[in-house]
């Protein structure tokens, strides 16, 4: 009868202790990359941080929107040291493109408002100083998104803002007041 040795085999702590790794491992691949990417699922947010949510989405790119499409230039002329908000009413999952425009460099917050918490809740995208902005912009929750310029310069600066997109209406923030501007969708 042949002889087998068994000095090499791995004990049974061994064993368990590479099962455990591996399973764990496993869980940690299913949650971060599996549920994100082929269900949508994404309970730890990796799926969103690595585009991988999108991937659950098909071989459709198109999405419904809940409000008709809409096209939008507006133009705001800002004395030294005087600023302006300017925010789009925006539902969950509706996007929009943007560019703007400054005469000369200014301070800008783009930032939103989720519906219903008021300003102390407001979440700050992006901030910075520049002439100039493009890009495109996808609501994460319903409420109003949009812009605040400063003029921290001694000369006066004229913003003009082209935007194309799913949103209701636009609010106007300056001087302590504020006002809505209606924007006709291009169904009107």
């Amino acid at each position: 009868m042949p002889q087998v040795d068994t000095g090499n085999a791995p004990s049974p702590r061994t064993i368990i202790i590479a099962s455990v790794i591996a399973f764990v491992v496993a869980m940690l691949v299913l949650f971060t990359a599996i549920l994100p990417a082929e269900f949508g699922k994404d309970p730890l947010g990796t799926g969103g941080l690595l585009g991988l949510t999108a991937l659950s989405r098909g071989e459709n790119p198109v999405e419904d929107q809940p409000v008709a499409h809409k096209s939008d230039v507006v133009e705001f002329v800002l004395d030294p040291f005087q600023s302006v908000e300017y925010k789009y009413l925006m539902d969950l999952d509706t996007s929009m493109v943007f560019s703007w425009v400054a005469s000369n460099e200014v301070y800008y917050d783009m930032h939103a408002e989720p519906a219903g918490l008021g300003p102390e809740a407001a979440v700050s995208y992006e901030s910075g100083t520049a002439e100039q902005q493009m890009g495109a912009f996808h609501a994460p929750f319903t409420g109003i998104h949009g812009w605040f310029w400063e003029n921290r310069g001694s000369r006066t600066v004229e913003i003009r803002l082209y935007s194309s997109g799913f949103y209701v209406d636009a609010t106007v923030f300056q001087d302590g007041g504020s006002y809505e501007r209606e924007i006709a969708s291009i169904t009107d």
